[in-house]
């Protein structure tokens, strides 16, 4: 008669990430990006570490497509100009970290994407501030 409780788990998710995405600003949108491709990288080294290369696979798959369609994809490069390139050039060279750390099964690799993420996910969020000022 019930759908199985996952059913439910599930559609609770994609409708709490639709509000949540509905009513975020740009800028909340673009740390929401950071923290998914960061949050991704972060399960695929436990994927990693527990010998799970399938899910391992997928979660640096998950990461390639952010930074892809969401981080370079959001780029204005005519406005943005030489940091738009920058940013541009960076977000490459971390989707070519992923895609050697997913081919070679390398955690250090990984994790030099988490290092590169990180304080630029900080730096966005610590702008939010002056966003709201301007």
């Amino acid at each position: 008669m019930f759908a199985p409780h996952r059913t439910f788990a599930g559609t609770y998710q994609r409708v709490h990430v639709e509000s949540v995405v509905g009513d975020a600003s740009p800028h909340r949108l673009v740390k929401m990006l950071f923290d998914g491709a960061i949050d991704a990288v972060a399960q695929a080294r436990g994927a990693l570490a527990r010998g799970d290369h399938a899910t391992k696979g997928e979660r640096c798959a998950r990461a390639v497509r952010i930074l892809e369609e969401g981080l370079r994809g959001g780029l204005d490069r005519r406005a943005g100009g030489e940091l738009a390139a920058n940013l541009d050039g960076l977000y490459g060279y971390i989707v070519q970290r992923l895609t050697h750390a997913n081919l070679h099964h390398d955690d250090a690799a990984l994790n030099e994407c988490v290092e590169l993420l990180t304080p630029l996910r900080d730096a966005w969020q610590n702008i939010d501030p002056l966003a709201a000022r301007a």
